[in-house]
């Protein structure tokens, strides 16, 4: 049978503020928490005007405390910019406060422009090929299994659990499939990023996989932009929205609010535009329920995965919710 979660990147809309949209966040993941889904994961992003949060574990925190069972986690933590040793101690808490419901999802992209990455690493020295030693040692420390010859070997991250939570790595290629492979870590894959190789970074993890303190199996899950109405007309109308804010972003003009549905039809499209969009359209989902479950279930097939983390990005938040509550009744999820 297979999973669905959410990965929610809380959009500002046009007209509405930062406060609205996390207000809808939380509102969702009540929703998602009812209807079933597995997972509601939040993600990282610094200095952009139309995303309202950069610091996931502060929203999973209050997300968790309104929520009741659904696993909350990063989609994800930008691990370079920061000490894993620090990461450790905040994602222990965090399992600590709300045990067996945290994931820790973890990402090498910056998150954001060159500007915000200098700022964030201000006064401080990255070496991205040291990626994978920071997954080891933040291992190290949620497990409290540093190996002895390491400098930290007897640092404890606070508190002390019995538990840890899920450690995820994510990719849209082949490098974060091989890391997460080496060292036993379950596998995401970033679909709804519109690059192609998800299927051969997904082989290549499962071929190699080797089994560690993290996961004595392969687990992997695909996040996926789909958007679901009553009518095809309908979620095509929704899913202009998205269009214009990706392309827009594709060009480095990134937009300051999410457009609504009138923005995006008075927008100006070049033909050069206009391609784009329907190259896009080609890695997303849009349609009626029926549709976007058959989709969904070939994604599923084509990348090996019983997990999917549905992105689901329109202007509207009551069709947001509606989209969702179809896939639900469409997949059975209710519990």
């Amino acid at each position: 049978m297979i999973k669905l979660g959410i990965l929610d990147q809380s959009h500002i809309g046009e007209g509405k503020t930062a406060s609205d949209a996390l207000r809808e966040t939380t509102l969702l993941a009540q929703e998602a928490d009812k209807l079933g889904y597995s997972r509601y994961w939040v993600s990282e992003h610094h200095a952009s005007k139309a995303l309202a949060h950069s610091s996931p574990e502060i929203l999973i925190a209050h997300l968790a405390a309104a929520t009741a069972k659904i696993r909350l986690g990063s989609g994800g933590i930008m691990l370079p910019h920061y000490s894993a040793y620090k990461v450790a101690e905040n994602f222990r808490l965090l399992e600590a406060l709300h045990p067996g419901r945290i994931d820790l999802g973890l990402g090498r992209a910056p998150g954001g422009m060159p500007l915000a990455t200098r700022a964030l690493q201000e006064n401080k020295f990255v070496d991205i090929n040291q990626y994978p030693q920071q997954v080891r040692d933040l291992t190290g420390y949620l497990h409290q299994a540093m190996p002895p010859e390491h400098p930290f070997a007897r640092l404890h991250a606070s508190p002390s659990i019995p538990t840890a939570p899920e450690l995820w790595l994510l990719g849209s290629s082949d490098e974060s499939a091989k890391i997460a492979a080496r060292q036993g870590a379950a596998y995401a894959f970033a679909q709804f990023f519109g690059v192609p190789g998800g299927e051969s970074a997904m082989q290549y993890y499962h071929e190699h996989f080797q089994p560690s303190i993290l996961n004595d199996r392969p687990r992997t899950l695909a996040a996926v932009l789909a958007i679901c109405a009553d009518s095809e007309e309908e979620a095509n109308m929704l899913a202009t929205s998205t269009d214009l804010f990706f392309l827009r972003l594709e060009l480095g003009l990134e937009l300051n609010t999410f457009p609504s549905f009138e923005s995006a039809m008075d927008y100006p499209y070049t033909e050069a535009d206009l391609e784009r969009i329907r190259i896009r359209r080609q890695r997303r989902i849009v349609g009626t329920p029926g549709q976007v479950k058959s989709k969904l279930l070939e994604i599923s097939e084509l990348y090996k995965t019983d997990e999917l983390l549905v992105v689901t990005p329109t202007h509207d938040f009551e069709a947001r919710l509606k989209s969702y509550r179809l896939l639900a009744t469409e997949f059975g999820l209710y519990s």
